[in-house]
């Protein structure tokens, strides 16, 4: 006989789980006294919405589930950002809740939250378990409907009763849902389809994204692209799913992509996409997108089929089984006049930078140099450092970028950090933040700290809230409401917390700097002041064709 907190932890177990993070509270305390005696480790962050970030950045950088723990009411509603950040980008994450007894259900009771019913429209699935007989199968399912499919958060909430009561436990035994089947396989006809229309083209591109990476098939799109001798232009989701130091690779397309990938894709008369959505933030105008192209689209989830640009040939599968049946059917076909523009179009619109002062791209660009050839993630925040990141930072391998794309989680990226760390412990990881952003989790020092985790945060302090700043400044004549920030001194914040911390105030600190931080086995905080009214260029204005571009 268990309790089941101990059910708990040996279903666990039995999934592979070696690490928890999380935050205790009265209706979770079974459960964190089964873990006491586990040899499950637990990381203990300072706020729950950190913990869900972590579990978060654990699953990307491992491709395993991750899974966060957090006691009822308040406890689990501060997970539900990092449960919406998860699903909108098709995370696989388990994210665990204590709940009042089943007696006490719906009736308001202390540190009661309907967890199940808040989180259903962000959660591929959630379950209320009522009966402890139930918590075997109820944890089963819940990892496989997590990283099956197209993969995403599910939530098990937890009655203390049932994570308290007793039952003799029996594994669940295989899982089958009748109306949960993920289709991997491709159809025939329509990868037939596609390779014709392929063959027909002279101007392809390929678009992939972060489909890509969670299905394992970058081996798979760079043989595709060489085939071809196509452009690759991804998504933030994509980065790293196609080496950016391949010549066929135009870096990231749409709001803030380069302009010779929007280029492209505004002349294609062929388009490839591949484990993608069509995001507003790279289609731009709808109407406008990839105009004279046909295109193609392989996803594992067919809804996102046609969801938000018309389609062509639609093909709902696993992106990995549908590009090795792909193959089959191809032949390379180089069309040199297609390849001679694009590159001429690099070299007339390289991405650039003003050289004078302390630029962002630059720090960016020395954290490449310093870390090359070493094993690194990066992990950003949201708004300017993020785009900047995913401009000059050169992605090589699949899962070495990690950042919240669909919610744009600001105060995502530290606690995403420390769950690459602790899954990739032998790595060098880097949060490259905002000023604004790293004050939303900035309580985490204490947690990276405390497990001698040597994560490396380099704050791109501007004393605004930068991307913000950066729409007033061009669309609403520089009035900057509410954009402005007194900073605290982030080097002694950091030193408070008994991490380290380093000022950068000159271009010419930048590389010691860095070089210093990466000696440590401390955890860092870098702060680099640098210039205010920075820009990401180039930039697609809002409504705006992708072709249409400032900067």
């Amino acid at each position: 006989m268990l309790t089941g907190g101990q059910i708990l932890i040996e279903c666990l177990r039995n999934e592979g789980v070696d690490t928890v993070f999380g935050y205790p509270g009265g209706a979770v305390l079974p459960i964190y006294d089964a873990l006491y005696d586990s040899d499950i480790r637990h990381i203990l962050t300072r706020h729950e919405q950190a913990a869900a970030h972590a579990a978060d950045g654990y699953a990307r950088a491992t491709g395993r589930p991750g899974v966060c723990l957090a006691t009822s009411g308040p406890g689990a509603t501060n997970l539900v950002t990092g449960i919406a950040n998860a699903a909108m980008d098709s995370v696989p994450m388990v994210a665990l809740t204590g709940q009042v007894p089943t007696t006490l259900l719906g009736k308001d009771s202390f540190q009661e939250a309907d967890i199940t019913g808040i989180t259903m429209p962000i959660t591929k699935h959630n379950y209320l378990v009522r009966d402890i007989n139930d918590l075997p199968r109820t944890i089963k399912e819940a990892f496989y409907i997590a990283t099956t499919g197209r993969p995403g958060p599910v939530l098990i909430d937890i009655p203390r009763d049932v994570s308290g009561g007793k039952a003799e436990y029996r594994d669940p035994g295989p899982i089958g849902l009748r109306g949960y089947q993920p289709r991997l396989a491709g159809e025939p006809a329509k990868i037939a389809a596609a390779a014709k229309a392929i063959a027909m083209s002279r101007r392809p591109v390929i678009y992939a994204g972060g489909g890509v990476i969670n299905s394992g098939a970058a081996e798979q799109l760079k043989k595709l692209a060489e085939t071809l001798m196509a452009p690759v232009v991804v998504t933030l989701m994509g980065l790293g799913g196609f080496p950016a130091d391949h010549p066929l690779f135009l870096g990231m397309l749409g709001m803030h992509g380069s302009k010779y990938a929007n280029y492209a894709v505004s002349e294609c008369d062929l388009l490839l996409a591949i484990g993608v959505r069509f995001d507003d933030r790279v289609t731009g105008k709808v109407e406008t997108f990839a105009p004279h192209a046909t295109v193609v689209h392989i996803d594992i989830d067919q809804a996102e089929l046609g969801k938000n640009v018309p389609i062509d040939i639609a093909i709902p599968g696993d992106v990995r089984t549908v590009l090795v049946d792909l193959l089959k059917h191809l032949h390379g076909k180089p069309d040199p006049a297609w390849n001679e523009k694009i590159r001429l179009w690099k070299k007339e619109y390289p991405l650039d930078y003003k050289k004078q002062g302390l630029r962002p791209q630059a720090v960016i660009r020395e954290i490449a140099s310093v870390t090359a050839g070493k094993d690194v993630r990066i992990t950003t925040e949201v708004g300017q450092n993020q785009m900047w990141t995913a401009q000059y930072f050169p992605f090589t391998r699949p899962r070495s970028f990690i950042s919240s794309g669909g919610l744009g989680t600001m105060g995502y990226g530290f606690p995403a950090a420390i769950g690459v760390q602790v899954g990739c412990p032998d790595e060098l990881v880097f949060d490259i933040a905002g000023d604004g952003s790293i004050q939303m989790n900035i309580q985490e020092l204490a947690t990276v700290v405390n497990y001698e985790l040597p994560v490396n945060i380099a704050v791109l302090n501007n004393s605004y809230l930068g991307m913000v700043r950066q729409w007033q400044e061009l669309f609403y004549d520089r009035r900057y409401s509410q954009t402005e920030l007194k900073n605290p001194d982030f080097v002694r914040i950091a030193e408070a917390y008994d991490a380290q911390g380093i000022r950068v105030e000159k271009a010419a600190e930048i590389r010691p700097a860095l070089e210093q931080a990466i000696a440590s086995s401390k955890p860092v905080l870098l702060d680099f002041h640098i210039e205010r009214e920075e820009n990401v260029m180039p930039m697609v204005p809002p409504g705006e064709s992708i072709n249409k571009m400032l900067g």
